[in-house]
């Protein structure tokens, strides 16, 4: 007699408890009557070679990367994904039968697969799309926007050097806008995304005015705690079209799933309400 190894993934961070992806894993998991496990690990970052090299023994398929590990994944993989390069992080791991390890980006994918879920009338090409904050995650943001045919981003942040960077690293479809002038340019956007962690809980308020948000402008936020933030608030206030940010995580996690499980999962109500329990 002969038993079928049961797959294995999970979710590798530092911290990791606040992580919704095992809810939402092990949702699917149910749903689609998948013999399969995923779960949370906490990996300090002096371990995660290890750890990772040496999941693949243990039965794991796969597994998902949160902060701090994921650039430094990336020099483990024994494969890296263009997507992965460009965005210069990993979130998602895709350990192969023959043993070696890929990594791969998603969240680009999460995003703008979110974003035509939420706004299916929207029109990469109707105009600038404005872009508050330049950290890590806006970097996949960039990547998917310019690949999906906006024709100019508008890019602010704090901290203008990594702005800066940005326009260096992605080209001259990015214009640069000074912190202090973002309001000025709201006027501009066809899509406004806010990419920073201002307005979640727990941190400051987003002061960035809003005055000059046009009734057919696209506002998303990549926050979902809370869901409906103030900057989402005053955008439908003002006639806006708004797509909350629990969408980009539920839809990046789609792919990894597919190739983990063999088995292409749906984001409808139900996941939405797996992933807010």
């Amino acid at each position: 007699m002969t038993t079928a190894k049961v797959p294995l993934a999970g979710v590798i961070g530092c911290p990791v408890g606040h992580s919704k992806s095992p809810q939402l894993h092990r949702h699917w998991l149910n749903t689609h009557g998948i013999s399969g496990h995923y779960v949370p690990m906490h990996v300090e970052p002096d371990d995660l070679a290890e750890t990772v090299r040496m999941m693949p023994k243990m039965g794991f398929v796969g597994a998902n990367v949160t902060i701090p590990h994921k650039e430094t994944v990336m020099e483990i993989a024994d494969q890296v994904t263009d997507r992965a390069k460009l965005i210069g992080a990993a979130n998602t791991l895709i350990f192969r039968r023959d043993g070696t390890i890929l990594a791969d980006n998603t969240d680009g994918y999460g995003f703008i697969t979110n974003l035509h879920q939420g706004a299916p009338d929207w029109d990469p090409q109707s105009g600038p799309a404005v872009l508050l904050g330049a950290g890590g995650a806006c970097r996949a943001v960039v990547a998917s926007l310019l690949e999906a045919g906006v024709p100019e981003i508008l890019l602010t942040n704090r901290t203008r050097g990594r702005a800066d960077q940005l326009r260096s690293d992605f080209g001259n479809r990015i214009r640069v806008v000074e912190w202090v002038q973002a309001g000025n340019v709201i006027e501009e956007g066809a899509l406004i995304v806010n990419t920073t962690s201002l307005g979640m809980v727990g941190k400051p308020r987003l002061r960035v005015p809003m005055d000059g948000l046009q009734s057919n402008a696209v506002v998303t936020d990549l926050i979902y705690a809370p869901l409906k933030t103030d900057l989402l608030q005053t955008a439908e206030e003002a006639g806006c079209t708004v797509v909350d940010g629990l969408g980009m995580l539920l839809h990046q996690a789609v792919p990894g799933f597919e190739r983990w499980f063999g088995h292409r999962p749906e984001v409808d109500a139900a996941t939405r309400a797996a992933a807010l329990r």
